[in-house]
């Protein structure tokens, strides 16, 4: 397990402890079903288990974890009313940082949101599933921050805290998903370098409801009937090399 290392410089290690955690949900590093024991996570980290157990009650209080009696934490499976609420969310909440974003957007951003709209269209072409979110995730918050709204980007992150798992799970899925993420994407950047900020919100509302909509058909759910592996939709989409979520 290799956790990413926080930006900002000698936190408190409880802190240092729940960044370097709350960063890897975001990021997918984790799938649901994930176990984090203490221990383990300590070693990771290079800390003792006190800090990380603060970071681990702290994370599952955000509900991003689920904690058992014997300390060790569970990354949770959503259930089906659970993800469509947390679409909902998403499709007001991240459309809004678009929107604060679109006036203060100057020519170096603009010019990076097009190097990653390359480099999102080059890894989709190579079947790298794990860089493909990656360049999303910066497309996407590389917007967001633009907003100056820490408020707002607090709670975006909080949403990607329980989405990250779920959709590191779905990568190959997505990947086989028809272009409408990339072609949104493109829409997005054209519509805010016309200066429209309002039709690159509504392109990107667009695409949370479209993606949302296509993984409730795609992935099993919390609750939902436990099928063979042959009616798996998700398994069905792996490669035969790539069932193993590392």
């Amino acid at each position: 397990m290799s956790l990413p290392i926080p930006d900002a410089a000698s936190p408190p290690l409880e802190e240092q402890a729940y960044r370097r955690l709350r960063q890897a949900l975001v990021e997918g590093t984790f799938a649901p079903g994930d176990k984090l024991s203490l221990r383990r996570v300590a070693a990771s980290l290079g800390t003792s288990p006190m800090p990380v157990r603060a970071a681990l009650r702290r994370l599952a209080a955000e509900q991003a974890l689920d904690l058992t009696p014997s300390g060790t934490a569970i990354v949770p499976r959503l259930s089906r009313a659970a993800f469509v609420e947390l679409g909902e969310v998403r499709a007001a909440l991240e459309p809004l940082a678009l929107r604060l974003a679109a006036p203060r957007l100057g020519g170096a951003t603009l010019a990076r949101l097009e190097r990653l709209l390359g480099e999102h269209a080059a890894v989709r072409a190579s079947g790298r599933p794990e860089d493909f979110l990656r360049v999303d995730r910066e497309f996407l918050f590389t917007l967001y921050r633009e907003a100056d709204a820490p408020l707002l980007l607090g709670m975006i992150e909080g949403l990607w805290l329980r989405r990250g798992p779920l959709f590191w799970e779905a990568r190959w899925v997505l990947m086989g998903r028809p272009a409408e993420s990339a072609h949104r994407h493109a829409q997005i950047l054209a519509a805010l370098r016309r200066g429209q900020g309002a039709a690159a919100a509504r392109e990107l509302e667009a695409e949370i409801r479209d993606a949302t909509a296509f993984l409730l058909e795609e992935l099993r759910f919390a609750g939902d009937a436990e099928p063979g592996l042959e009616g798996l939709p998700l398994l069905r989409a792996l490669p035969a090399d790539a069932t193993r979520l590392d």
